[in-house]
This record gives structure tokens, C-alpha cells and sequence, in this order.
């Protein structure tokens, strides 16, 4: 049974949402997203190559999923550097709910390489980083995963089983043109995780593998509820989690509709960037006056263009400096 103490089940699949949900009988909480409008325009203001704009898509899906646990205020930041065709991949959710992404790539090398390659085939060899920034009066906390072949699903669960010591499952999808009515992009994913009362039930193998030999692995028994559970929630197929017919609610029902499942008060999110006359003004003030000389283009005036959302701004050298 599906219940929600704070809003009815909703059959109408909506998009740009972040959908909480626990499963109290496998001691599992999580959360859905759907993006749509809001993916769809950060990829076509940039407009990238399809391949490309799976793998931000993608991006944008796991920086949601993560970035939607801070409860106030903050910043989350999923950044990768590489040698891969994309070489750098940035994504900022602001809390409560703005996402922003951008990629830098090699064109060149992406026509070269083929321009349907899986998205961690354009990643390569690097790193992931994972920065969780409350304000102020908080601690910045910064996790890293190396990149070294594998996919966005497959680091985010290497970071949880390291970082956080957290048994837990992600599930990414991007999709182009679902409904055949046009182009519109979409990304969607899932997230699932094993938190018990009893931290004995949640730890993870010891990492250290003693004096067993070179090369030995040791694995340990996942408990029985999270094994259930990771075999229900690995049932979730692509297609599943960027419909736009099919509601996240009746989604987490198919799911674990065998042993119920609760959802709680969902979270909007917007694409929306942080960038501003003021903002830009202010990092303009923190060079020296010789470095905004250098700054200043054939008209006169410094021009700055933001990679997140593209938008262009031009100050008057003067307003820095009205002695010049």
C-alpha cells in the first residue's frame, strides 16, 4: 500500500520534482526525481551534442538527488576533471531548489571517437568530487571518488560505500523526444537507502583485508532486508524513470508494493543561476587594476559571459576605477 501523511497519491506524473519516500519494513529511505523543463532547458541553452547532453543529464539527475538532502540552505557541487572527450562537468544545486549545470568538451575528439559514446566512455580518467557547502558557520565537506572508466551510477555508489559508509542503490535514466511531440530532453533517477536503527546492520566490509593474500577480496553478507530491497529497487527499468505518464508515486508502487511504501511532501526544483550584475561586479573588484586593464576589450568595456547559463554582461572599466 502507498500512504503519504501529508498529501494524496497522485497518479499525474509531474515533472521537476524531488519525491522522499521510506520503506519502514527494509528500513529503507529515498528520494525519486523527475526533471523535465528543467533539464531540457540547460541543455538546449548550451546546445551540446546529444552525447553530451546525456551525460549532464545524468549529472544534473544525481546532483538532485544528492543535493535535495540539505534541508535549508547550501550548496551541493558534483564536479568532475579528466582526460576524457569531457573534460570537466559541473553541476550546483543551490538549496531549496535551483540547479544549474555546464560541460566543457572536445568537439574535435568527440567527432572523432563517434558521437554515440555511452556517457562514461566520455568521462575517462579522473575524479569526481562531491562538495557539500552549508554557509558560513559550517564546515565545507568535500568527498572524492576517482573516474577511472566507469560510469556517474557506479562512482556515486563507489562514494557512498567509502565516504559514507552507507549501503546504497542509484539509478540514472536521460532520455530524448519520450513522447514523440519533439525534442524535449529528460532525466529522472533513484536513490535507496539502507539506514537501520542498528549501525551494526549497516556496516559495510572492513576495508582492510588483513593478512589474507594479495588480490583477495573479501565480501560480506548484505543484510536480508537490503539485499529485498536493492533487488526491488534494481527493477526500476530507464524508461520507467523519465516517463512523464507514469507518476513517481506509482512508480516506488511498483516497486515495493509488496512490503509499502510512504512518501512524503515533495520538493520542486527550477533551473536557475546564481549569476548576477552585482555578483560579477563584486569578483570584477577583487582584481588588481592592472588585471582589469587586461580584461578590457576592443569596445571599451569589460565583458563577462557566464559557461552556466550563457548570459553576457559588459561593465565600464570606470565604475572600478573613476581616477583612470
Amino acid at each position: 500500500m502507498l500512504t503519504s501523511a501529508e498529501r494524496p497519491v497522485s497518479d499525474l506524473g509531474e515533472d521537476d520534482l524531488v519525491l522522499p519516500f521510506a520503506v519502514t519494513p527494509l528500513d529503507i529511505r529515498g528520494r525519486v526525481v523527475r526533471l523535465g523543463p528543467s533539464v531540457d532547458r540547460i541543455l538546449k541553452q548550451h546546445g551540446y551534442p546529444d552525447a553530451v547532453s546525456r551525460l549532464v543529464g545524468e549529472a544534473a539527475a544525481l546532483t538532485a538527488l544528492l543535493g535535495s538532502a540539505l534541508k535549508i540552505e547550501g550548496r551541493f557541487q558534483l564536479q568532475t576533471k579528466t582526460d576524457g572527450v569531457v573534460d570537466m562537468l559541473v553541476v550546483d544545486f543551490d538549496a531549496p531548489d535551483r540547479l544549474r549545470a555546464f560541460a566543457r568538451f572536445d568537439a574535435e575528439r568527440l567527432a572523432t571517437v563517434g558521437a554515440r559514446q555511452a556517457p562514461a566512455e566520455l568521462l575517462g580518467h579522473g575524479h569526481l568530487a562531491l562538495t557539500i557547502d552549508q554557509g558560513a558557520d559550517m564546515s565545507r565537506y568535500q568527498g572524492v571518488v576517482p573516474l577511472e572508466g566507469q560510469g556517474l551510477e557506479a562512482a556515486a555508489h563507489q562514494y557512498f560505500a567509502q565516504s559514507e559508509q552507507i549501503p546504497t542503490l542509484v539509478r540514472l535514466a536521460v532520455a530524448q523526444n519520450v513522447t514523440g511531440a519533439g525534442t524535449d530532453w529528460r532525466a529522472g533517477g533513484l536513490l535507496a537507502q539502507f539506514l537501520p536503527e542498528s549501525e551494526d546492520r549497516r556496516r559495510q566490509v572492513d576495508l582492510d583485508p588483513g593478512d589474507a593474500p594479495e588480490g583477495f577480496v573479501r565480501a560480506a553478507p548484505d543484510d536480508d532486508s537490503w539485499s529485498e530491497a536493492k533487488a526491488l529497487a534494481a527493477t526500476a527499468e530507464d524508461h520507467e524513470l523519465v516517463d512523464p505518464t507514469l507518476s513517481s508515486e506509482r512508480l516506488l508502487f511498483r516497486l515495493f508494493h509488496e512490503r509499502g511504501v510512504r512518501v512524503f511532501e515533495p520538493q520542486p526544483l527550477r533551473d536557475a543561476c546564481r549569476c548576477s550584475q552585482e555578483r560579477i561586479a563584486g569578483m570584477l573588484r577583487s582584481f588588481s587594476r592592472t588585471e582589469r586593464q587586461d580584461m578590457i576589450g576592443p569596445d571599451g568595456r569589460i565583458g563577462v559571459t557566464c559557461e552556466f547559463c550563457g548570459t553576457h554582461r559588459a561593465f565600464d572599466p570606470a565604475d572600478f576605477d573613476p581616477l583612470q
